[in-house]
């Protein structure tokens, strides 16, 4: 986004106390340069109005009766940034809507000013921890995993492709792109068994199944197959 102009958010929540919270603590500060564009309770008739071009969605997962979560990917697919925020804060939950691509997670337990700085965080492009996704990632006793997005994602980065090449075929923002190769490493880190650099994480990969050592090979652009 242009370093000249606010932040955009579209608010999905069903209650209205919690859009005009939000509003307040968004615009309460200048200094945070955000603004809050669209609000509802119905998803796709904020992402038709001007919601559809806001920097980040927040998005509640539970509107009106209808829990949203499945909603989470097809956004994030779509290259949108999605910051979840909600009070179905359990790690499950919490490290589903990672697993699926947004951004960040904020449960509505969490103050005034984890809201601001995520929201301003993801319209950026900055990883921001909050405190209920370092505890669900804490609290995470799986096995290190890929989700197939994740695999994708580090196969075509570990073939010498750049993030942004990455991100363009896979049809994700190179700030997605991102979150997922930090996402593997988070989970190694989280095992003691660091992986800084993208050789010691191809060799984690390798060394555990996510990925086999014949799928890697050097990237060839489609012009150069004349695809």
């Amino acid at each position: 986004m242009a370093e000249d102009r606010p932040v955009t958010v579209a608010i999905v929540e069903d209650h209205p106390v919690v859009v005009d919270g939000v509003t307040t603590w968004i615009t309460a500060d200048p200094e945070t340069r955000a603004e809050v564009v669209a609000s509802g309770d119905d998803l796709d008739a904020v992402l038709a109005g001007p919601g559809g071009d806001a920097d980040v969605i927040l998005l509640d997962l539970h509107l009106g009766d209808t829990v949203v979560t499945d909603r989470v990917a097809e956004l994030c697919t779509a290259g949108r940034r999605v910051v979840v925020y909600s009070a179905m804060d359990d790690p499950e939950t919490i490290l589903s809507v990672l697993d699926a691509g947004a951004s960040a997670f904020l449960s509505k337990h969490e103050a005034r000013g984890h809201c601001v700085d995520t929201i301003v965080a993801v319209a950026t492009d900055r990883p921001y921890v909050t405190p209920s996704v370092a505890g669900a990632l804490l609290a995470d006793e799986r096995a290190p995993h890929l989700s197939a997005q994740e695999r994708t994602a580090l196969l075509l980065w570990f073939q010498s492709m750049s993030k942004a090449s990455v991100a363009r075929r896979m049809g994700l923002s190179e700030a997605t792109v991102r979150q997922y190769i930090d996402r593997a490493r988070v989970k190694y880190a989280k095992q003691g068994r660091p992986a800084p650099t993208k050789t010691a994480l191809l060799a984690r990969a390798i060394e555990d199944g996510l990925i086999r050592a014949d799928e890697i090979h050097e990237y060839r652009s489609h012009a150069t197959r004349g695809e």
